[in-house]
């Protein structure tokens, strides 16, 4: 899985160009919140990782044969050199505790009001910061009038990001174009294609947006996909699949390529809490931790897999505390605090390059929106608690507020962007409302060189159909 990329550099193109600075670090504990593995150090008696080699390994240490004797003897053989690494002995029966005495902590930077909880983040300039702000906005409006749009019956489906907008646009801040984006997918339970915020703050853009949720002939993925199920080789984002967590093992070996071939770059993996019920993410994260893979997991803990709540999903604490059970360094953030995710990322970013190594960051939040417009949630909800969150915990106006008090915005420009952006949405629907469906020929081609006969008289066999009943598919070229 992992060599099949790195067979060829044009099947992982390198971008040159780079995100702009993102400023200063203070990062004097940041790093200590993550779960696992501590920064490597000569007194802990392993080496940090050295880019000429492949396979430095930070496994527990083993020694050669003709010294087993002499260890497994010493201290009483109190301890024995296990395949593995070294074990201590205990007289006590005594079993692991199931649950933690405390839950494990969320980090955080800014509190409901905007206001600096800790100096211990990754500082930001004016014009990044505001670019993130006027980016959760226009995500914001996407929603809103794609869900319209929907709701007209000019869309077959979408789904939105509502209250998730941080995570979405944060975490792209504090990647490089150089990264791939393995966005997640969807199936009847665990679900997390909501990073439509990452491409837009890519450069993909609004027309992009709106020819693929209307599957026209501006379309890049050519009319084949559900709306809201986006890629893009050019900005370096995977494809949206219909299949329950697919991407997370990809991800695993689009990473390890990257490595074999020494890139500066890692990359990154979005998932839901349902995603983590799936065998995927298991195998995804053992392979990850043992071939030491610069991947960042990025798993969206939003309480709901459409109608399951996490209590239904999993009796541990959250998915945070899985990564140390694979090895891998982990942290939990708050998901709706936009500098707590870009500081994150950003430091999780650096630990997977520059120690080629996996990197599990569990972002809390709630789904302030239904699963997707195939769904009712105030069905399994209480609509008390949506609007709660919605109202206190919103991401985009926590950050607004953090922006008033640098003195970065004000109540005029806000209401300048949001009606510009507002007007671009409209204008970009309308625009993709009138362009023609792709040719029929083309759910046909793009698998094979010469098609086969029974794809052949499959095409034929469309095209009589269509041909036939041309007042039902006024829209489709023949």
């Amino acid at each position: 899985m992992a060599l099949y990329l790195s067979k060829s550099g044009k099947l992982l193109p390198h971008f040159k160009q780079k995100i702009c600075s993102l400023g200063m670090i203070s990062l004097s504990s940041i790093a200590s919140c993550f779960s696992q593995n501590p920064p490597l150090s000569p007194e802990h008696g392993k080496t940090p990782y050295a880019a000429p080699s492949l396979f430095a390994s930070r496994r527990f240490g083993s020694v050669k044969a003709e010294n087993l004797a002499s260890i497994n003897n010493t201290a009483d053989s109190q301890a024995l050199n296990f395949p593995g690494g070294m074990v201590k002995f205990t007289p006590e029966l005594k079993f692991i505790s199931d649950l933690p005495e405390e839950r494990i902590n969320c980090y955080r930077v800014l509190d409901e009001s905007g206001h600096l909880l800790t100096s211990d983040f990754v500082e930001i300039d004016k014009d990044i910061a505001v670019k993130m702000y006027k980016e959760m906005v226009m995500l914001q409006t996407v929603d809103t009038i794609f869900y319209e749009a929907q709701r007209q019956g000019r869309i077959s489906f979408y789904v939105t990001a509502a209250g998730e907008e941080a995570i979405n646009i944060a975490s792209a801040a504090a990647l490089s174009m150089d990264d791939f984006v393995f966005p997640q997918v969807k199936s009847i339970r665990p679900v997390q294609y909501r990073e439509a915020g990452v491409l837009l703050w890519r450069g993909f853009g609004l027309q992009d947006l709106a020819n693929q949720c209307f599957g026209n002939v501006g379309d890049n993925c050519k009319g084949r996909q559900m709306p809201a199920h986006y890629g893009s080789k050019k900005h370096n984002y995977f494809t949206v699949a219909s299949t329950v967590a697919t991407q997370i093992p990809h991800a695993v070996g689009a990473a390890y390529s990257l490595k074999m071939e020494g890139r500066d770059a890692c990359t990154i993996t979005y998932f839901g809490d349902g995603g983590t019920s799936t065998g995927d993410f298991h195998a995804a994260m053992n392979f990850a931790a043992v071939l030491e893979a610069p991947v960042i997991l990025f798993c969206r803990n939003n309480g709901w897999a459409i109608s399951t709540p996490v209590s239904d999903q999993f009796r541990s604490d959250g998915i945070v505390v899985r990564g140390q059970a694979y090895g891998i360094r982990s942290i939990r953030v708050d998901g709706n605090d936009a500098l707590a995710v870009f500081s994150a990322v950003h430091m999780a970013r650096k630990m997977a390059i520059s120690e080629s190594r996996p990197v599990l960051i569990e972002a809390l939040t709630y789904r302030a929106g239904h699963h997707s417009t195939s769904d009712d949630s105030s069905k399994y909800r209480p609509i008390e608690e949506i609007e709660w969150w919605r109202a206190v915990q919103d991401p985009v106006a926590r950050f607004r507020k953090w922006l008033e008090i640098q003195g970065w915005w004000s109540c005029e420009s806000d209401t300048e962007l949001r009606d510009r952006a507002r007007q671009e949405v409209l204008d970009a629907i309308q625009v993709a409302e009138k362009m023609e469906k792709p040719d029929l020929g083309e759910i046909f081609r793009d698998v094979y060189d010469f098609p086969p006969s029974n794809l052949s008289d499959q095409e034929k066999s469309l095209r009589q159909t269509v041909q036939r009943h041309q007042r039902d598919y006024t829209h489709f070229q023949l």
